[in-house]
């Protein structure tokens, strides 16, 4: 059996791929561009990938592929319908980066709602010292507790986000296609209006595609805060960068974008420095124990898979 690791440099460079040697060959590239797909997988068995496109265009017509190993849990980069009439399994990750992803979430508004980093950089060039003041509570930041805090999507990450929002003291209000009885229930246009800090847990799909347009931005709160960490395109980024410019929103986080990394000429690039905005190279569902989770759980996949089982099959 031959695995290719198409790119692998999205895992990280700390991990080691030697434990995949047990089913046979192993070639690493620690990244693959769209006109080099077709030829490095014309042999292979078992591909693993993470953001690298699969579909009718790249998959040469005599391939070998019997397994798609995703190492996400977003597959909207590889084409199931594509895969299910050629026969190829596919395979991604579920529940692996609901704690890493959860920690950046939060840790993101409450940098943003204390302003940390404009205190961090007071101190750190210097102007603490030349004050002479033994303190300075400029700009001003205010209390989480009391605050509603949206949570647009409600699985494993979005769950875990709700129980610390909710030990720090704020009304949790969900939005959910199928609302459930364990939360605070709202549509889509209320969670807009009545959230303080709005944070975005849902996949990418064609009903969530901009989900977060420029309409809804202009429902928000004035001064609300919206972090998106879950895929670019499910907020309208030229909306976000406006309502910040303007001084409608009242911060921004976000590690994802639509186009990854982001271009020269991404709607970010003209408020990357503000004080008020963080962003962050989509970095959060990747703590060292969350990655290699993930690999653990690809190599249980192709196990499963050569044992004649079906374990988190998309097809």
């Amino acid at each position: 059996m031959k695995i290719v690791f198409l790119d692998a440099a999205t895992l990280g460079s700390d991990l080691s791929t030697d434990s995949f040697l047990r089913f046979g060959e192993v070639v690493t590239y620690s990244g693959t561009a769209p006109d080099e797909v077709a030829e490095r997988i014309a042999d292979a068995d078992v591909l693993v990938l993470n953001k690298v496109k699969i579909n009718a265009q790249n998959l040469p017509s005599d391939h070998h592929i019997k397994l798609i190993c995703i190492t996400a849990t977003g597959f909207d980069n590889v084409d199931l319908e594509v895969c299910k009439k050629q026969g190829i399994a596919v395979c991604n990750v579920v529940g692996y980066s609901t704690q890493s992803v959860a920690q950046v979430t939060v840790s993101m508004v409450l940098s943003l709602m204390t302003h940390l980093a404009e205190y961090n950089h007071y101190v750190r060039d210097g102007f603490y010292t030349k004050s002479g003041v033994p303190n300075r509570l400029i700009p001003i930041y205010h209390e989480i507790a009391g605050k509603t805090w949206g949570i647009v999507g409600y699985g494993n990450i979005g769950r875990q986000v709700s129980r610390v929002a909710e030990a720090l003291g704020c009304r949790v209000l969900v939005h959910k296609r199928v609302p459930v009885s364990d939360a605070e229930c709202v549509d889509f246009d209320t969670i807009c209006q009545k959230s303080d800090i709005l944070t975005l847990h849902t996949p990418l799909s064609e009903e969530t595609y901009h989900l977060l347009d420029a309409e809804h931005v202009k429902m928000m709160k004035k001064g609300a805060m919206v972090v998106n960490v879950a895929r670019g395109a499910v907020a309208d980024e030229a909306a976000l960068a406006e309502a910040i410019q303007g001084g409608h929103l009242g911060g921004l986080g976000v590690d994802v974008y639509s186009a990854e990394p982001m271009a020269e000429d991404h709607p970010f690039q003209a408020i990357k420095a503000l004080p008020n905005v963080c962003l962050t190279p989509h970095m959060a569902w990747g703590a060292y124990e969350t990655r290699v989770r993930l690999l653990d759980e690809v190599l249980e996949n192709i196990v499963s898979f050569i044992n004649g089982e079906k374990r988190n099959r998309l097809v």
